[in-house]
């Protein structure tokens, strides 16, 4: 292998490929990346066995090849480069490759490209495309509510669901749900659920930048799902297991419901939150439909710290209510609503408690199961 490329090209691809390389493992190899020319450009791959990474670089590529190197050793040695052209080439004796830049010439050993684990190629299974801001938008809407201790596996993942030309994901860790429906630009043959797990989709939403569409193919199997756009190819392993069926666990109805301004309601959330860390994590937030507008109040109490509530002006709808949430839970879902304006649902005070954008026409739910206190 022998090729010339630019440094910030080279240092982005590494970036790119970087959360698929293993940390903890029993396989040294997986601590490498995959340095091949594919079709006179620089393909970068990494694999943890459990997802796998590639982003293809331009250069001028004059012999072909490939070789493994440390991934962690050549990014740093990358990135301590200034922009310039560097020039690749195989080391010898050895196995390993010598970097040559304006002011530098490095030796780095590595391991030959055969001992590194098969990168999956997924050619056929369900296929369809989807919108790269769509895909990014439901990713960041719905994988904070996935579990990250692994007691029941298929709860660390996200449940992707293809019909038609819909797509819904759903994620849950036993006290609070997200769901959120979106378009697919091409339909699908057949209905598909698959369990994706969150680790993935969280690297997917980093990688996605602009509008640009993202194609995605299930093994006819449903053991892998592979995510490509731009030039990069993400394949990831799929969480074997049945997803709780979610749908049950959404409220259909409710007594009171609060249309809120959603700055102010984060701006008093944050507020009450510095209390609540000293108290349980507890916010309690109190209903009353007073002549309009109504009145939504907030407040967290901490027994050694003090006490915090604050007053807001609402649109109530029904008779008054009271519900406690995690302060953790109820932060992360104002974060991610993405509208002016949301609706607080809910029934009784141990009930769970439903938030959802206002004028969204339903494509996102957030379900919170409630802390009980004494009011």
């Amino acid at each position: 292998m022998h090729l010339r490329c630019l440094q910030e090209n080279l240092s982005r691809g590494l970036g790119i490929v970087q959360p698929a390389v293993a940390t903890r493992t029993t396989l040294p190899i997986t601590q490498h990346v995959l340095l091949s020319t594919d079709e006179g450009r620089l393909k970068l791959s990494a694999t943890n066995l459990e997802v796998a990474i590639s982003t293809w670089v331009g250069g001028d590529v004059i012999d072909e090849g490939a070789v493994t190197i440390p991934a962690r050793l050549l990014t740093e040695f990358v990135n301590s480069l200034d922009r310039q052209t560097i020039e690749v080439w195989p080391l010898e004796q050895g196995h390993g490759i010598r970097v040559k830049g304006d002011r530098t010439e490095t030796n780095i050993k590595g391991a030959d490209a055969d001992e590194f684990p098969p990168i999956p190629k997924i050619d056929e299974g369900i296929a369809t495309r989807m919108s790269g801001k769509a895909l990014r938008e439901a990713i960041h809407q719905v994988v904070l509510a996935a579990a990250v201790e692994d007691s029941r596996p298929v709860l660390t993942g996200v449940n992707v669901e293809l019909e038609g030309d819909k797509v819904t994901l759903a994620a849950a860790d036993g006290f609070r749900l997200a769901v959120r429906h979106a378009e697919l630009l091409e339909p699908v043959a057949e209905k598909t659920s698959v369990i994706v797990p969150s680790r993935t989709l969280s690297d997917i939403e980093r990688l996605l930048d602009g509008d640009d569409p993202v194609d995605i193919v299930v093994t006819p199997a449903k053991s892998q799902a592979m995510f490509r756009f731009r030039n990069i190819e993400v394949v990831s392993q799929l969480v074997q297991g049945t997803f709780p069926n979610y749908a049950q666990l959404i409220p259909q109805e409710h007594t009171t419901r609060a249309i809120i301004p959603l700055g102010p309601l984060q701006r008093a959330t944050r507020t009450a939150s510095i209390f609540a860390k000293d108290g349980s994590g507890i916010i309690r937030l109190q209903m009353t439909p007073d002549a309009p507008p109504g009145r939504l109040t907030i407040s967290a109490r901490a027994e050694e710290v003090g006490d915090s509530t604050g007053d807001m002006e609402a649109e109530i709808e029904g008779s008054e209510g009271k519900i406690a949430f995690s302060s953790r839970y109820l932060n992360d879902v104002l974060g991610v609503v993405g509208k002016e304006k949301v609706a607080l649902e809910m029934t009784t005070s141990s009930s769970p408690g439903v938030i959802r954008p206002v004028d969204d026409n339903n494509e996102y739910v957030h379900v919170v199961m409630p802390m009980f206190v004494q009011w």
